[in-house]
């Protein structure tokens, strides 16, 4: 069972919004975050949880969209043995409507081998990565919510100092939220107040 809180919590200036637990802390308080994106990260077991907005890729299918853009990513981040887990199809989020133009959402799950920060490939983690694409063409906007959820910790990984190398502990047995489910809590929960930051 798990001892999380979970709260809403404002994005971007209160102007989005979404919920997850509160262990994940505010990265932009430890460090500088690009303005179009909000990163939290919980670095007791290297997890992380991103909302990036992004401008609209009309070139890219909403079916597979999400998948585009975790391949995207890994190619980003020098990923190796990149591997598609599973896809959704496209769903409606009329929640999510502008301009009576409702959001299109697609999830992709996947595992790759990256390192954290600048270090190189023989500090590479195995990580699953949950992407949800939420597809706002009312506002030419791809929002990407991201969660990272260490498998294997590289002994060579600055992560290794604080969550220990080896088989990352399942979330169940420290008495965490499982990722998948803050991911899905994360993307259901995702509000928009102010449509202006479009």
């Amino acid at each position: 069972m798990s001892s999380d809180i979970v709260y809403q919590r404002p994005l971007f200036g209160g102007k989005i919004s979404c919920t997850f637990p509160n262990r994940f802390q505010d990265v932009s308080e430890i460090r500088q975050v690009p303005d179009h994106q909000e990163v939290f990260a919980d670095p007791s077991r290297d997890e992380s949880l991103i909302v990036e907005l992004l401008e609209f890729k009309p070139d890219v299918a909403d079916n597979g969209s999400a998948v585009w853009f975790l391949q995207d990513l890994a190619r980003e981040q020098d990923a190796q043995g990149t591997v598609v887990i599973e896809q959704s199809g496209v769903h409606e989020a009329p929640g999510l409507m502008y301009n009576s133009i409702p959001a299109a959402v697609t999830t992709a799950v996947g595992q790759m081998a990256i390192s954290k920060g600048r270090q190189g490939r023989e500090a590479q983690n195995i990580v699953k990565v949950h992407l949800a694409n939420l597809r706002i063409k009312g506002v030419d906007t791809d929002v990407l919510i991201t969660a990272y959820e260490p498998i294997v910790i590289n002994p060579f990984s600055e992560s290794a100092d604080t969550v220990g190398a080896g088989m990352a502990v399942p979330a169940a047995q420290a008495g965490c939220m499982p990722m998948e489910e803050v991911f899905k809590l994360a993307v259901t929960s995702f509000k928009v107040y102010d449509w202006s930051l479009f």
